[in-house]
């Protein structure tokens, strides 16, 4: 019998430059030293979509369900991406957060935050009406709660120095178009210029499209990315809010609601709203790419979500067609605020994976397949979370080796 020899350009091919992307190349080379990592991705610098598209937030891990990988690893990765600020000199500051409740219907849900962050080893600090004016003079509510773990930071540079510190080598503007996985071997993939790279082991982060890498390889992920478009303002007059100012969630949705967030610039960023998007990179409502939207409309779960949640969805479509409709939902937490104040800034996509039943996945989704890899939902707070998501795609990309 003859055995054929497939030579590796390396041992863990990492699809995607994101921050989730660099962190995993970043956790194997520094858990196994000598691992030979080579990230693709195909736009010409790291952190292009939701990374670099974010408000900057480093979360404290309140809003998420007590047990999950969410709630876990934002937890330990706010504190983590504190410390790697710090320790390579990138832009950060811990800076606490309001959630207020602006309605008599929204007490019992900011109560319960109340309990979740305790249950999940979180310092909550609960205000009445009065005590929020010592935090923000300009906002007004009911009562509010202030976390002291929230923090912000550029992602951007904290991507950069995951990609130096990793010592992978980086492929930009390499777009992959075709997979070939056998379990005996490893991967090989196709890229947009001609060029093959062959990996023992692939590991797929490459966030609005991770479903259809995964169907490249073979794999069914069981689940649909549907874009969501998050639509920001600037504020002309950041001297209004000091710090981060946020509604109360509604826990239906995994959306957190039109916040204020002073930025690590200085400047104020007031939004998101969550649109559908016509395209995974649709950062405008110019931007239709037909094949994209095909995919989200013949997904059964898009027609569940529109069913359920019309009303919601309506709304947001109205803040997002309307100035008026947005200032005044900016208004119920800071009452001072202008059309004129709020000027238009860049939006960002939310990469949401659905379910076939219409189910919007909650958690952060890790799956295997032979020789792969794949991360199927890594939203907000994966930029938070990072550190730790890295690290566990890492354990088990070398597991697979």
């Amino acid at each position: 019998m003859v055995r054929v020899r497939t030579a590796y350009d390396c041992d863990v091919l990492v699809i995607g430059g994101g921050i989730v992307g660099l962190s995993t190349a970043y956790a194997i080379t520094r858990a196994a030293p000598g691992t030979r990592v080579t990230v693709l991705e195909k736009e010409p610098g790291p952190a292009r979509h939701q990374t670099g598209r974010n408000s900057g937030v480093i979360h404290s891990g309140i809003y998420y369900r007590p047990g999950s990988l969410k709630a876990r690893y934002a937890v330990r990765g706010a504190a983590e991406m504190v410390k790697f600020c710090a320790e390579y000199g990138i832009p950060h500051a811990v800076t606490g957060k309001l959630i207020v409740a602006t309605d008599r219907a929204e007490l019992p849900r900011l109560h319960a935050l109340v309990q979740r962050g305790r249950e999940n080893g979180i310092p909550v600090r609960e205000l009445g009406a009065p005590q929020i004016a010592e935090y923000e003079p300009e906002v007004r509510g009911l009562a509010a709660i202030h976390v002291g773990t929230t923090g912000i930071c550029d992602f951007v540079a904290v991507a950069r120095q995951l990609a130096h510190g990793s010592g992978a080598e980086i492929r930009y503007g390499t777009r992959v178009v075709r997979v070939d996985r056998r379990p005996e071997r490893g991967v090989a993939v196709l890229t947009a210029a001609g060029d093959v790279v062959r990996g023992r082991v692939m590991v797929n982060c490459a966030g609005l499209h991770c479903d259809e890498i995964a169907r490249l390889t073979g794999d069914e992920p069981e689940v649909r990315i549907v874009p969501f478009r998050g639509e920001y303002y600037e504020l002309a007059r950041p001297e209004l809010v000091r710090g981060l100012v946020y509604p109360v969630p509604d826990p239906a949705f995994p959306f957190l609601g039109v916040h204020l967030t002073r930025g690590i610039d200085g400047g104020v960023h007031i939004g998101p709203n969550a649109v559908p998007a016509l395209a995974r990179e649709g950062y405008g409502w110019g931007t239709v790419r037909w094949r994209e939207l095909g995919s989200t409309l013949t997904w059964p779960g898009s027609w569940h979500i529109a069913r359920r949640h019309w009303r919601y969805g309506a709304g947001e479509l109205r803040r997002s067609l309307s100035k008026a409709a947005f200032t005044e939902a900016v208004r119920r937490l800071l009452p001072g605020v202008s059309e004129d104040d709020l000027v238009p800034t860049a939006a960002g996509v939310r990469a949401q994976a659905v379910l076939r039943d219409g189910t919007l996945v909650d958690d952060f989704l890790i799956r295997e397949g032979p020789r792969t890899v794949h991360v199927l939902n890594a939203p907000s707070p994966a930029a938070t979370a990072s550190l730790p998501i890295g690290r566990e795609v890492a354990r088990r990309a070398l597991s697979a080796l």
